[in-house]
């Protein structure tokens, strides 16, 4: 007999204990190499712990809902009892696909016999499910509402908020009680943007293989503005205020488990392709609850986007310890006001939260100009004006 443990794995600092969601096998199945036994949920995301052999799991020591700490002993796996019958050889190229592969496909909804897989002899991997999953503009996830039981006329339901729902509620308890937090509205014209997107999407996509969507816009305009108002890329650490030399962008997205923020690591170093399919596989894995940890920690500054959802207006609560965030809405055609004439233009009503307590008004105020023209004279983006 030959068993291995399986353990919790390394969390990081920041994550003191993990939640144990729902075992895949149990105990007497088979398990092979690479297989998916079961989620663990941190405050930050769910990690899959995949089996480092194939063999029996012989026993569970810790069951679905139990708190572990990094590192705990939570099974027993036999490696001397594997049957006879291998795995598929990868030999068999795409037919051959590893249980988290196939697993990950069929929560895409992505037909993996019909992909080029980049693997040894043909094999898809999962970067290849994701990569054609970026072909697919994620759509926005709404959170599944346990069933309300009857009882009597007025029936309700106590329901235990998930670690990272609970996780969420504290950072944002935090962030109101921690920082002294205004919020500054502008409107920006889309045409220009809306314009040059219409007249390079087919080319740019055709290229790139990624369809060339507003968000890189907002992020590349974030980035030209933080970069001409610093301080609103800055944090406070008690009675310190630190210059971020970097820019590191949260991009708010909402998964089933609740709302997530990605970063998008130098992102003033990045074309807007390089951010396009950035978003587009956050969106992908966030849906599916496959971010890690590190994507997940960070960030000098954050976009959030309920324009996705239809918000016309909103006031975005700050990400600790950052000290602004920018908020995005839904593009409608209003009646404006240019040169004395009443026109018809798509208008977006820009929100930035900032901390007053290093950020002033009047630097507040600049930035968003500085998004709003960056936006509507989109060629001095490209430019770097």
């Amino acid at each position: 007999m030959s068993i291995i443990e399986v353990k919790v794995p390394q969390l990081s600092e920041s994550v003191s204990e993990a939640t144990l969601l729902t075992w895949h096998k149990q105990v007497g199945e088979r398990v092979v190499e690479g297989e998916n036994l079961i989620d663990v949920e941190t405050d930050k995301v769910v990690l899959e712990l995949p089996a480092s052999k194939s063999g029996v799991l012989t026993s569970i020591i810790r069951g679905d809902g139990e708190k572990v700490a990094s590192e705990e002993l939570i099974a027993l796996i036999d490696t001397s009892a594997v049957a006879a019958a291998t795995p598929a050889s990868i030999e068999g190229g795409k037919s051959a696909l590893s249980p988290s592969v196939r697993k990950l496909a069929h929560e895409l909804d992505i037909d993996a016999a019909s992909l080029q897989g980049s693997g040894r002899s043909g094999r898809v991997t999962r970067e290849d499910v994701l990569n054609a999953m970026q072909q697919v503009s994620p759509s926005p996830v709404s959170q599944d509402v346990p069933a309300i039981a009857p009882s009597g006329n007025r029936p309700e339901q106590r329901v235990p908020m998930t670690r990272i729902r609970q996780r969420i509620a504290e950072r944002l308890l935090q962030s109101q009680q921690n920082a002294a937090i205004l919020t500054t509205f502008n409107e920006v014209n889309m045409q220009p943007v809306m314009d040059l997107r219409n007249r390079y999407k087919d080319a740019f996509e055709k290229k790139h293989g990624i369809k060339l969507g507003f968000s890189s816009f907002f992020v590349k305009a974030a980035v030209q503005a933080l970069q001409k108002f610093p301080i609103v890329n800055a944090s406070v650490d008690g009675t310190d205020i630190i210059y971020h030399g970097y820019f590191d962008i949260g991009v708010a997205i909402g998964s089933e488990r609740g709302l997530v923020v990605p970063i998008i690591r130098d992102a003033d170093k990045l074309s807007f392709a390089d951010i396009e399919k950035q978003i587009a596989d956050f969106g992908a894995r966030a849906k599916v609850g496959k971010l890690t940890m590190e994507e997940l920690t960070g960030g000098t500054f954050s976009i959030s986007n309920g324009g996705v959802f239809g918000s016309m207006l909103s006031t975005p609560i700050i990400n600790p310890p950052q000290s602004a965030i920018l908020g995005i809405h839904a593009t409608k055609d209003r009646a404006v006001v240019e040169n004395g004439q009443i026109v018809i233009r798509p208008i977006n009503y820009l929100a930035v939260s900032y901390d007053h307590r290093i950020i002033d008004g009047r630097e507040a105020v600049q930035f968003l100009g500085a998004i709003k023209e960056a936006l509507e004279f989109p060629g001095r983006v490209l430019l770097d004006l």
